[in-house]
């Protein structure tokens, strides 16, 4: 089965003439670095002094990438995507408030992301950052061996309890809970916390699942060592891969620790590891359950073809392919046009909260320019296709 990503017609299905010309010229504007780092400039500052910004944002890069401020303002592009045949993950995309009434407030608001999920069969999986319910504090400190204090101890126990929690009530519900990675200095807890988290819930299927970054060196290894724990214990292992959020930040804390970097050292042995852990899932998939999260063309043109290669059916439920709400619609829509598992992240909150995230993504597009300028082709293409059925 060759999939065609470059059908702009299904591609862009879902948008009117005015949400493809509002696409097109919000990519466009991203892809001018000046520009984009002076919006972020004003935006910075119009936050710190308190001054209104929420008008400039809501129409233009949160409507592109967040799909509302509640989980009922949702509920339209849920439907709409659901039109083609694609799910949802609501994201609840509220970062930096590590107080204890912050984590509280992130963990109900969480929970009822799981319960909304369990109701709505156009939702797959639910969602959470690891640092949203710790301190940075913690989890640079938290070695596994290592002798805590009774405060680092209490807030060790508080954090593992909080995801056990979440946990829980994902298996309770048969709702399958999607473990985000951070940082590699921070990752170390994250691992050992969703190794234990599956060794209790996963027994009949994969409810947790864990998320390697294969931008890392040493992931292709910790995935090996995974499996092989999961195939010991007796417990089913969910597998989410993403090639990585953090390269320049990695990178420049090695130099400035005077340690190894963790990162591949090209992107062509990131893009070789992330398509030899497909692989490698795909041969497990006795245990393992696979969640691809990529806007790269060729590791999904990879995936499917290994699928074909291994007679697995487009819509076998262990295998789900992903990609973020606002981006790579020519991916996405095509690939379940083919009836392929697909899923799109869904971010969602206030706009204040969720500034971090959208100021990533104008970094990330403006950072990639292979990115943007492929956007703004595939939506050109659209354009004139759509111009042409008119004359």
């Amino acid at each position: 089965m060759e999939i065609n990503f470059q059908n702009t017609e299904i591609a862009f299905k879902g948008k009117t003439n005015n949400e493809l010309k509002s696409a097109y010229y919000l990519f466009k504007l991203m892809r001018n670095r000046g520009l984009v780092k002076t919006a972020q400039n004003l935006l910075i500052t119009a936050m710190r002094l308190h001054l209104p910004y929420s008008w400039a944002i809501e129409s233009t890069i949160y409507k592109q990438f967040v799909g509302g401020k509640t989980i009922e303002e949702c509920t339209p592009v849920v439907e709409k995507l659901s039109n083609y045949s694609i799910k949802s993950i609501l994201d609840y995309s509220v970062e930096g408030n590590t107080t204890p009434a912050g984590m509280e407030r992130t963990l109900e608001e969480t929970l009822r992301t799981i319960e909304n999920a369990s109701r709505n069969p156009n939702i797959q999986f639910a969602v959470f950052k690891p640092t949203a319910f710790a301190s940075p504090h913690l989890f640079e400190n938290a070695y596994k061996g290592k002798h805590f204090d009774s405060i680092m101890l209490s807030l060790f126990i508080d954090f593992k309890n909080r995801v056990d929690i979440l946990c829980n009530r994902a298996y309770q519900l048969s709702v399958p809970i999607l473990i985000d990675a951070e940082e590699s200095w921070y990752q170390h807890l994250i691992d050992e916390t969703v190794e234990e988290m599956m060794n209790k819930y996963n027994k009949e299927r994969a409810i947790v699942f864990n998320t390697l970054q294969m931008y890392r060196h040493d992931r292709i290894t910790f995935l090996k060592e995974s499996i092989a724990k999961a195939k010991k214990k007796g417990y089913f292992i969910g597998l989410k891969f993403v090639r990585g959020a953090y390269i320049e930040k990695e990178r420049a804390r090695a130099i400035e620790k005077g340690y190894p970097s963790p990162i591949c050292s090209t992107k062509s042995d990131t893009d070789d590891s992330y398509n030899e852990a497909l692989r490698i899932t795909l041969d497990n998939l006795n245990i393992a359950e696979l969640f691809s999260g990529t806007h790269n063309e060729e590791s999904n043109h990879i995936l499917v073809n290994e699928m074909i290669k291994r007679n697995i059916e487009p819509n076998d439920r262990r295998i789900w392919i992903s990609q973020l709400y606002g981006m790579s619609d020519h991916i996405s829509f095509n690939l379940a046009y083919h009836g392929f598992n697909v899923t799109k992240y869904v971010p969602y909150g206030p706009v204040k909260a969720v500034m971090p995230y959208l100021l990533r993504r104008a970094e990330e597009n403006t950072a990639i320019s292979g990115q943007t300028t492929r956007e703004l082709r595939l939506l050109e293409i659209e354009n004139r296709r759509r111009q042409a059925i008119k004359k």
